[in-house]
């Protein structure tokens, strides 16, 4: 199945760039293109894409209230968004994730890295490999203040917080799965079980919580707090 994505920035050769090179993998078309974000909220709900590239930098209304706006609680859409940054650590990517983006990319990522995290987003995970992320998400989470627990976090099992820290860790499920001596698939169940309680719509926004809450700590390996 193709994977049909909308491209919003407000430079013209950015947007250029981008469509050539997805357009150029057989999987992917790109269906639309967005100056800002008021028209990358418009194209994502008249088109339902499947990711949606979102600029942070935009004018009229910005990257961060743009997927905060189409991913608004109770919204109808299954698009994903996968956010576009100048820079490797930025805060307001940070907010992005928060508001329900799946992860970000960087502007000058190779061609191939670009194909990939679409693919990646596209299939329902988030984009968490690259360690700039993970330091991104550990720099801005000690910067938010005191731990926030969130009730839904008391309800998992050891075994499911277990894997959480795992997941913050950036550990695909494979990796989880030989870590723990257990089949992929049991992995993948008890993902789903985290998000589904944590009231998460991927795996970005279950390790910020994980962080938020002191469930895991910022450190060399992310230690459990």
């Amino acid at each position: 199945m193709t994977i049909r994505v909308v491209i919003a920035d407000d430079q013209a050769m950015i947007r250029a760039g981008l469509a050539a090179l997805l357009n150029a993998d057989p999987g992917i078309e790109v269906v639309g293109e967005a100056v800002d974000g008021v028209e990358a909220v418009a194209l994502a709900r008249q088109l339902r894409p499947d990711v949606i590239l979102m600029d942070v930098r935009m004018p009229r209304l910005d990257g961060i209230a743009a997927t905060r706006d189409l991913l608004r609680e109770g919204a109808a859409t299954e698009s994903r968004v996968l956010m576009l940054t100048t820079f490797d650590i930025d805060e307001y990517v940070y907010e992005a994730i928060r508001a329900g983006a799946s992860g970000f990319l960087l502007k000058d990522a190779l061609p191939a890295e670009l194909v990939d995290a679409v693919r990646v987003v596209a299939r329902g995970d988030a984009l968490l490999s690259p360690s700039v992320t993970r330091r991104m998400i550990e720099h801005f989470v000690t910067l938010a203040g005191p731990h926030r627990v969130p009730p839904s976090l008391t309800h998992l099992t050891d075994r499911e917080r277990e894997i959480l820290v795992l997941v913050a860790q950036g550990r695909s499920n494979s990796e989880i799965a030989a870590d723990l001596v257990i089949a992929e698939q049991t992995v993948k169940t008890h993902v789903s079980r985290i998000l589904g309680k944590l009231q998460a719509r991927d795996r970005a926004q279950a390790v910020v919580a994980a962080y938020e809450s002191g469930l895991v700590t910022p450190g060399p390996s992310g230690a459990v707090g």
